[in-house]
């Protein structure tokens, strides 16, 4: 795909809040699929629907710890991506109320 088609694909995932949210929430760190859940306040199927689109898109990271899957930011390699979140309100506040019962 050239870059163009590839920057319009991410820019129109990255078009629906719930992704979008979902991309400023692991600005901050990993979270796993009840994480996003709790904070997104959805039901699990539809984070999980959220979270596969963007890792297809090669934005997330998966890292297995015990049972749960941790999602991480992979845009290291995508400054155009870093920029819009960088622009975007941090929800570090919301993270901080986390019952964290996934661990």
């Amino acid at each position: 795909m050239d870059p163009i088609n590839e920057m319009a694909e991410t820019l129109k995932l990255l078009g629906d809040k719930t992704r979008l949210t979902i991309m400023v929430l692991l600005k901050e760190r990993a979270l796993c699929v009840c994480d996003i859940v709790e904070l997104l306040e959805t039901s699990q199927p539809n984070a999980s629907q959220h979270l596969r689109k963007l890792k297809a898109a090669r934005l997330l990271n998966e890292t297995r710890k015990g049972q749960w899957i941790y999602y991480s930011l992979n845009i290291e390699d995508k400054p155009h991506i870093q920029m819009i979140l960088g622009h975007l309100p941090s929800l570090k506040e919301n993270m901080d109320q986390l019952k964290n019962d996934c661990d």
